[in-house]
């Protein structure tokens, strides 16, 4: 049985930038069209760093996981290369690491198989994202969003992956990626490695009509999330319609004043200044003021990838061999792991 959740230990958990060695990262990202900017600072930016500081890095596409919310084929279809292209125009090199389609690897789902039979059902239960995600489909939830969490350790034990870039929402999913990992080892001999995090520094980016929740793609209410490629114009209007609060001075604290925080902690990533050097540059501006200098930021950060995406989007049948050619070698690489694990359960 696995151990109930709790907060991973220390020696799990390493914040992004923190010397470590980095033996294998494995990281995916849900095709969802273009990414928000929430995606971007808290996910994609770190990945390009860290296809630098590692020799062996694979960044997926994860379509499997996007079946738990249902979609029409065709938008799944472009989906799948929108968000490629927009990761490429961010700066992901495939020839820095292994960018690939999740759906390719048939492993992912075959392994998921055979982890789900070492998760006992009260586990999954217990994670927040099957409650809430559960409730926003009617209290109906799918088997596909209950066991979700078991295909994502699949996706990273399939690799001996040593290393996952996490946000604070998918540490419960991590840890029972650990676990899982920790009870095989126990049943079958030492044969995984136990994944930790690497937790991005970047504060969480939240929704700018509602600071409480963070920024989401699925946010009904439109000028809530700032997508990378959205045009000047929207970012001006989704930053003058951001909620703040009635006081106008610029300043940094998330529980009294969420609003102006989350607009300090955007401006802030977006410029790669400090909290400190941010609130140091907008001492005498007011909060109506200080959106647009947010919105200036974010705008020139958000135009060559902008571009870059238009142009890349031009050009499906690239987008499709880059997925291809790296699923060949991440297929590769998981062939021989999960030749071993079919020997140590007993299927040969």
């Amino acid at each position: 049985m696995l151990r109930p959740f709790s907060v991973p230990t220390r020696s799990l958990l390493q914040p992004l930038g923190q010397n470590m060695v980095l033996d294998r990262i494995f990281s995916g990202i849900q095709p969802t069209g273009t990414p928000h900017l929430g995606n971007y600072l808290g996910a994609i930016q770190n990945w390009v760093n860290l296809q630098e500081e590692c020799s062996s890095v694979l960044y997926s596409i994860m379509d499997m996981h996007s079946l738990t919310m249902p979609k029409e084929p065709a938008v799944l279809r472009q989906n799948i290369l929108d968000t490629t292209a927009a990761i490429l125009a961010c700066g992901i090199d495939p020839k820095k690491c292994f960018l690939f389609r999740q759906s390719l690897v048939p492993e992912h789902a075959e392994l998921a198989w055979i982890l789900g039979c070492l998760t006992n059902m009260p586990r999954l239960l217990r994670l927040p994202q099957w409650k809430m995600k559960r409730a926003s489909q009617n209290n109906e939830g799918t088997v596909g969003l209950l066991t979700y969490p078991v295909l994502q350790a699949a996706d990273i034990l399939l690799y001996k992956s040593t290393h996952v870039p996490v946000g604070e929402d998918q540490v419960l999913h991590l840890e029972l990626a650990q676990d899982i990992a920790q009870h095989f080892n126990k049943k079958y001999g030492e044969f995984f490695p136990v994944p930790k995090a690497i937790l991005s520094t970047t504060k969480k980016i939240k929704s700018l009509r509602d600071p409480a929740v963070k920024m989401s793609k699925s946010d009904p209410q439109k000028l809530a999330t700032v997508n990378i490629a959205d045009s000047p114009d929207d970012i001006v209007l989704k930053f003058r319609k951001a909620v703040t609060d009635f006081t106008s001075e610029v300043t940094y604290d998330p529980a009294a004043r969420p609003g102006v925080s989350n607009l300090v902690s955007i401006h802030a990533a977006v410029t790669g200044l400090s909290i400190e050097e941010v609130l140091q540059q907008s001492v005498g501006l007011d909060t109506a003021h200080y959106k647009m200098v947010v919105a200036e930021s974010v705008i020139q950060k958000f135009a060559p990838i902008r571009s870059e995406i238009k142009k890349l989007q031009e050009d499906k049948s690239h987008l499709m061999k880059v997925l291809e050619d790296g699923a060949v070698k991440a297929k590769e690489l998981a062939a021989p792991i999960y030749q071993e694990v079919r020997r140590l359960v007993g299927f040969q």
